[in-house]
């Protein structure tokens, strides 16, 4: 097992605190992998094995357990002394009214509770609903470039060369289970397919009760083809119409709801600058892991800018950051980014080409009047030069940097 030391970071403030320790992801992004981790550093710190009750409900030890009541009764069977116990639930959502055995469990009982979830539904009614104030979030996504290129040492013995390793993580994407062995693209692009077909079914379908599978991956076809450009669900209704099919854009939005819950997709908000709103209108979506998109579409060269910005974006949640698109009079900003009194904004470009490029790159960034970091991230290997105090990066480096 390779250690993801961040997540463990975020998580270790938290251990006895009385908060319950929500861990959500994309399904095969490593959430069960953090609970192991944190397994070990409660043993590590003196806690006994006795003490840690560990249940995942996708296994059939658990079949059993699929109800508040009986997972309640089985946890109160398992204390026997009146030490603290640590309790992990491993994909909660699988258990009826799993929310109101929770609840009991931390009223009744001395415990340290962690769960994971592969539903942003866990957070936004259940939890908010009988919890509220009591948990704390650690979002995990798939892997960084850093974590990927240290996945590359573990599991070979190659040299470490981060600029051409960048094109393997362009055309692989982040799922951990991906680079556990020298899988060929074909092979990789069907792991990735199971995995989202068990998203599409199970986080999806099944639990937002949608019956139209069909029109839901039409949906999702327009949004992967679409990475990196701003839409509307106004936009996919109108662009079905002219496909000679008519669709409710409650049902468009319903449906871009049920895939953002299952962080198929992720949806950021627009941001005016000079008037300092968030705008209502022509969000953009990215995609949970750039690989869902080889695995469904195949790869397409036309979208490296959206692929790229797409990588950007899911750095920057990594990092903590709230994620905005920047408006400034007719300027588009690709991002953002804020995390307590730091902000950042970033351009993200294939490559700077011409003076031209360069100019609709750079220019939005000099025109904002503050003197927050401004990048341009691209991935020019040879052209690296700063303007008008904006740093030009190779997105390999600035996956890299600390910043």
């Amino acid at each position: 097992m390779i250690s993801r030391p961040n997540y463990l970071a975020q998580l270790k403030p938290f251990i006895n605190k009385p908060f319950i320790k929500v861990i959500t992801g994309i399904r095969r992004s490593g959430k069960s992998t953090v609970l192991k981790m944190l397994q070990d550093e409660l043993i590590q710190n003196g806690v006994t094995k006795e003490q840690i009750i560990y249940l995942n409900f996708e296994s059939f030890v658990t079949v059993e357990l699929k109800t508040a009541q009986t997972l309640y009764a089985f946890i109160k069977d398992s204390i026997q002394t009146n030490q603290q116990y640590y309790v992990l639930f491993d994909e909660i959502q699988e258990v009826i009214d799993w929310e109101k055995a929770v609840n009991a469990l931390m009223v009744d009982f001395n415990l340290d509770l962690y769960i994971t979830g592969s539903n942003s539904h866990l957070l936004s009614s259940e939890l908010s609903t009988y919890l509220a104030g009591r948990y704390i979030e650690i979002p995990i996504f798939t892997l960084s470039f850093q974590e990927f290129l240290a996945f590359k040492q573990y599991y070979s013995d190659q040299p470490y060369l981060p600029l051409p390793y960048f094109n393997e993580y362009l055309r692989k994407g982040g799922f951990p289970v991906v680079h556990t062995a020298d899988f060929n693209e074909e092979t990789i692009y069907k792991i990735v397919q199971d995995i989202y077909t068990s998203v599409i079914l199970r986080d999806t379908v099944q639990r937002h009760k949608i019956r139209d599978v069909e029109l839901l991956e039409r949906i999702i076809r327009y949004a992967f083809d679409n990475v990196g450009n701003t839409f509307s669900g106004k936009n996919v209704a109108d662009y079905f119409k002219s496909q000679q099919r008519k669709i409710d854009l409650n049902t468009v939005y319903n449906y871009l709801n049920a895939l953002e819950s299952a962080f198929i997709l992720h949806r950021v908000g627009r941001f005016d600058i000079k008037g300092k709103e968030i705008l209502k209108t022509q969000e953009k979506f990215y995609l949970g892991d750039i690989s869902l998109l080889y695995a469904t579409m195949g790869f397409r060269s036309s979208l490296i800018a959206g692929l790229l910005e797409n990588i950007i974006y899911l750095e920057l949640k990594r990092r903590g950051y709230q994620v905005y698109i920047g408006k400034l009079g007719d300027k588009e900003i690709d991002f953002i980014a804020q995390k307590s009194q730091q902000k950042i904004y970033l351009q993200v470009a294939y490559k700077l080409e011409n003076q031209d490029t360069v100019q609709r790159e750079f220019s939005p960034l000099q025109a904002i009047q503050d003197n927050h970091p401004k990048y341009v991230i691209t991935m020019d290997e040879w052209w690296n030069e700063h303007l008008d105090g904006i740093k030009h990066y190779h997105i390999a480096e600035f996956l890299q940097m600390a910043w």
